[in-house]
């Protein structure tokens, strides 16, 4: 089993993001959403990121891509997303983000199945 680890692209700009179903929010280095839209939270709530404790106090909606793929949403910023198997991350995708894409892992062959961004259709109820 191995964590997936990739280079996507966050406002433009070239970014490695670990793909976690574990973790509930996206999370990007700060820098990254410079000029994104940004809105702050009413009642900040508070997490544990990679071993950091941190409180939300804001998102931002971003846009990005995925093997070439376009996907927005929204993000957390924060100074440093931390390293995951010898890699300086620039963002987590979580699990909100991948459900919203329906973006599925597999970690046994590292890959991600992309059909959701491929498809661009979804049902809502």
């Amino acid at each position: 089993m191995a964590r997936i680890i990739k280079t996507i692209e966050i406002e433009g700009q070239p970014a490695v993001a670990l793909f976690d179903t574990g973790a509930t929010y996206t999370y990007v280095r700060a820098s990254l959403l410079a000029k994104a839209p940004r809105r702050r939270v009413k009642k900040p709530v508070r997490v544990a990121l990679g071993g950091q404790k941190i409180a939300i106090t804001e998102i931002c909606l971003m846009d990005g891509k995925i093997e070439g793929l376009s996907f927005f949403g929204d993000a957390v910023p924060v100074k440093n997303p931390g390293p995951a198997n010898g890699h300086a991350l620039d963002a987590i995708i979580g699990a909100l983000t991948l459900e919203r894409w329906e973006i599925q892992l597999d970690p046994r062959k590292g890959t991600l199945d992309l059909n959701g961004l491929r498809r661009r259709e979804f049902t809502e109820y």
